[in-house]
C-alpha cells in the first residue's frame, strides 16, 4: 500500500478510487459528496434507484447513515458478527439520507469490512466508503489491481494491495428478516 496517501488525496478530492475487498476490487468514493457519487454512478452506468453499499471497518464510521433506533440488541449483534462469509446487511437508513445513496429505498446496504486495505483507507479518511464491484458493464469484477488498470486505464487511482482471496462476493441479507437477497 505504498500509494495510500495518493489514494486518500483522490478520495478527499471527490474522485472515484479502486481498492481491494474480501473477494474483488471495489470502486468507491466519498459517500458525503454527491459529486463523487454521481461520478461513480456514471462510471459504472448504474441507475441511482438501485442505491449503494457502504463499507467500513467499524460501526462508528457507519452511524451517520444508519437509523440505529430501529435496531434491537439481537440485530446489532447480528450486524457486528463478522464471519468467514462477508455479509452486506440491508439496514434502516437515517430519514434525511440522500437518494443518491439509498436509491428508491428507505434502507441502505452496509458491511463491516476488515480487509486490511479497507481498514487503513477508512481510518485514514475517517469515513465509510461506497462500494460497488470494480468492473465495466458486462465484464467480470476485477480481482487484481492489474485487472482494474486493464479495464479503467493506467492512470486510474488504485490502492495497491491484495484482496483477501475469497471466491464469492458478499452475501446481501435483510437485517430484520435475514432474507438472502444475493447469495455469497
Amino acid at each position: 500500500m505504498n500509494n495510500l496517501q495518493k489514494i486518500v488525496e483522490q478520495f478527499q478530492q471527490n474522485e472515484v478510487i479502486a481498492y481491494p475487498t474480501e473477494a474483488v476490487f471495489g470502486l468507491g468514493c466519498n459517500p458525503n459528496s454527491e459529486q463523487a457519487v454521481r461520478k461513480l454512478l456514471a462510471l459504472k452506468k448504474r441507475e441511482e434507484k438501485k442505491g449503494l453499499i457502504l463499507i467500513a471497518p467499524t460501526v462508528e464510521l457507519l452511524l451517520p447513515y444508519l437509523d440505529e433506533t430501529k435496531l434491537s440488541d439481537e440485530q446489532w449483534q447480528r450486524f457486528g458478527n463478522i464471519g468467514s462469509q462477508a455479509i452486506t446487511w440491508i439496514m434502516p437508513a437515517k430519514p434525511n439520507l440522500p437518494r443518491f445513496l439509498t436509491g428508491q429505498f428507505n434502507s441502505i446496504a452496509m458491511r463491516l469490512c476488515r480487509t486490511p486495505a479497507v481498514e487503513v483507507l477508512c481510518l485514514s479518511t475517517q469515513s465509510a466508503i461506497t462500494s460497488t464491484s470494480a468492473n465495466l458493464s458486462g465484464l467480470p469484477p476485477c480481482r487484481t489491481s492489474g485487472q482494474v488498470y486493464a479495464q479503467f486505464g493506467n492512470d486510474f487511482p488504485v490502492l495497491e494491495a491484495e484482496t483477501e482471496g475469497r471466491t464469492n462476493p458478499s452475501e446481501i441479507r435483510d437485517i430484520f428478516t435475514q432474507q438472502v437477497l444475493r447469495a455469497g
